[in-house]
């Protein structure tokens, strides 16, 4: 059985933190935890006093968010700063069609409220940054991460281990998904895993990859229910465990982890003790900048219509292409760019483009490299010319 990651309440003092005990309408909301002998009045108690913040509000946060307040988390803390976008609501079941374009945490709010309006939110719009991090995060008892990129990731892993917090951690891709508990007092981090991240635009995102909708609310449900048992000190949480989940194949895989006695943030001689800068870490600064890489949507339709001999480079997936395309274009996926650039006219004005502009902005280095000199980026992909161009283009 695991240790509750709250502090026991002094003696004679059965609120924990100061907080009101179980009123009668929260007796009857919470009947089925209370005939619970692992959770009772008084694991409900310790329920009602907890602290969890989640980091986003989107695929992984929605579920977590919402079981989370559920259960009776007597406060969530939300930190996003993002809008609610239609194609958000394929995953992110805490939003809905009718807020789209509010802000994520005002969406998520008025949910948590109508769900359970015992539950206090603290509201964080803002980016997660080394600067406000273990400000943030200090005042919370489980930190729950739902992010979607590296930098963010290794910045809530050394703030958790930092600050002494339970990570409940959870990430999601294509059809595979992993769940996770990085605390450092009882087992290994993050980083005892992953001692370096991936080279730059080796791992897609899920803008570029794609997520099965229903992958996210299974991910970040074992996120809820890690973060509850911390809490109620019961059963046998994810500490030394990743659980590696296969949509697909409907199956569970467990790998034991073991503490990195070398680990730079929480092995026995850390040579990180402070918050770094994480973009620079994952090497997002380091991908080659070119003068005039980038072109706008504006600019290439005109170069087109006075007939400048344009050269449309799709560099997205076959899936994608059949979604929508630029009339006229070239397909040929990033992961083949390298072997055909044979089918290439090297005198052209080759325009790469993607989905938003990160893969085209790969393209174009490839091509360099390889000699191609008059190649550019259309800033935005495809998103910016259906908004600004064609809107008879599909954005997705």
């Amino acid at each position: 059985m695991t240790t509750s990651v709250l502090a026991a309440p002094p003696k004679g003092q059965g609120q924990g933190r100061g907080r009101t005990k179980l009123s009668h309408d929260e007796i009857l909301r919470y009947s089925r935890h209370l005939i619970l002998p692992e959770v009772g009045p008084q694991g409900q108690q310790r329920l009602k006093d907890a602290r969890v913040v989640l980091i986003g509000a989107g695929g992984l946060g929605s579920p977590a968010a919402l079981y989370l307040a559920a259960a009776g988390v007597g406060t969530i803390g939300l930190v996003d700063f993002d809008v609610v976008e239609e194609s958000n609501l394929q995953r992110q079941v805490i939003h809905g069609t009718g807020t789209l374009g509010q802000s994520k945490l005002d969406s998520a709010s008025a949910r948590i409220r109508d769900l359970n309006p015992h539950v206090h939110v603290e509201r964080f719009e803002t980016r997660l940054t080394s600067e406000n991090a273990l400000e943030i995060l200090a005042d919370f008892d489980v930190v729950a991460d739902g992010t979607d990129n590296f930098p963010t990731r290794y910045l809530v892993n050394d703030a958790c281990v930092l600050l002494g917090k339970p990570n409940a951690y959870g990430s999601i891709f294509r059809f595979e998904g992993q769940a996770s508990v990085f605390y450092a007092k009882e087992g290994p981090c993050y980083r005892c895993l992953f001692r370096e991240p991936p080279p730059p635009g080796l791992v897609p995102s899920c803008a570029e990859g794609g997520v099965l909708g229903v992958l996210p609310g299974i991910v970040g449900s074992i996120q809820a229910l890690e973060v509850v048992k911390l809490i109620l000190g019961v059963g046998e949480t994810l500490v030394g465990r990743l659980v590696l989940f296969d949509a697909l194949q409907l199956s569970f895989r467990e790998l034991a982890l073991r503490k990195d006695p070398g680990c730079p943030v929480c092995g026995n001689a850390p040579t990180i003790t402070e918050l770094i800068d994480y973009e620079a870490f994952c090497g997002i600064e380091a991908a080659p900048t070119y003068d005039g890489a980038e072109v706008s949507a504006p600019d290439v339709a005109r170069e087109i219509r006075e007939g400048a001999g344009v050269v449309l480079l799709d560099v997205r997936e076959p899936q994608e292409w059949d979604i929508c395309h630029i009339e006229g274009a070239m397909l040929l996926p990033l992961g083949t760019l390298p072997a055909t650039l044979g089918a290439l006219d090297d005198r052209a004005k080759i325009v790469t483009y993607c989905h938003k502009g990160v893969r085209s902005l790969k393209a174009l280095e490839i091509l360099k490299s390889a000699g191609v000199s008059n190649v550019r980026s259309l800033r935005g992909g495809i998103d910016a010319w259906s908004r600004a161009i064609d809107p008879s283009v599909p954005r997705y």
